[in-house]
């Protein structure tokens, strides 16, 4: 079910969907994976659903930051096999056939670019199986999490394709290329301690319980800084990926002299002085 007009706030006009819900609390909007019963295999309608929740909690000024989570035993199994049965067994070889299938893979790969591209900050907690498309979401996130239990796998490897969604583009730029390699070549699971050690997950958790309750911590930590500031230092962290060092300080200065001037800054000077929190209002 989708977020209610209760649980979203009052800016929200969330999309209705079937598999995922959506809970809003403390300026920090919670998207469950939300197909249980079939570990939150991602089917036909979850690849434009998602986005487009995404997308509306990214416009919603009662959100400052996004928590994707997965409901029952397991993050996800990543993509539904049954569901997209038709398509993968497709024999034809036409070229009317490769150009829907090409459609189609760009649209998937759109699916989790909306993580990347939210101006809000996006945690995965990641419990039980995250798999094939389970890494290509994580790797679109600006941080991860996992509890003791969970267990990755660049699955695609293992049914005979080659991930195409995300993992082959992003999870190099979070792990060693070497053991990029080496995961996905071999499609093996590794734990989330090895996630944590190759640096895939910030930090373990020793269960979902308090998984959960550090990700929502954490999310309200960030929720409490100014809006204006986090939105910019994502944009500017992205930015400088495919940036020399040079280029990456000037797009940097030009950003700041646009936003260093907010009321944001003014007010964490003023509740400075008068030792109070601040209040930002993302202006």
């Amino acid at each position: 079910m989708s977020a209610t007009p209760e649980s979203a706030g009052p800016e929200s006009a969330i999309p209705e969907s079937a598999v995922i819900a959506v809970e809003v609390r403390d300026l920090v909007a919670t998207v469950w994976l939300d197909r249980p019963d079939k570990l939150n295999a991602m089917a036909v309608d979850f690849w434009s659903e998602f986005p487009a929740i995404i997308e509306s909690l990214g416009t919603d000024p009662s959100v400052r930051a996004i928590v994707v989570a997965g409901r029952g035993r397991a993050f996800t199994v990543g993509i539904d096999l049954m569901a997209f049965a038709p398509m993968l067994a497709a024999t034809d070889s036409d070229v009317a056939t490769r150009q829907e299938l090409y459609r189609k893979i760009k649209q998937m790969q759109l699916t989790f670019t909306s993580l990347a591209d939210c101006p809000k900050p996006v945690i995965a907690a990641v419990h039980g199986y995250c798999l094939g498309g389970g890494i290509d979401l994580i790797t679109a996130c600006d941080i991860r999490l996992a509890s003791a239990d969970a267990v990755f796998s660049v699955r695609e490897t293992r049914i005979g394709m080659v991930a195409d969604v995300g993992t082959m583009q992003r999870l190099p730029r979070i792990v060693d290329p070497g053991r990029v390699a080496e995961l996905v070549y071999t499609g093996k699971d590794f734990s989330a301690a090895e996630a944590a050690e190759m640096g895939l997950v910030s930090h373990v958790y020793p269960d979902v319980d308090s998984l959960h309750k550090n990700t929502q911590a954490l999310a309200e930590e960030i929720a409490a800084n100014s809006p204006l500031v986090v939105e910019g230092a994502k944009q500017v962290l992205r930015a400088g990926e495919n940036m020399s060092t040079a280029d990456a300080l000037d797009y940097m200065a030009v950003w700041n002299a646009g936003f260093l001037t907010s009321n944001d800054l003014r007010e964490a000077l003023t509740a400075h002085l008068e030792k109070r929190p601040p209040n930002f209002t993302g202006t």
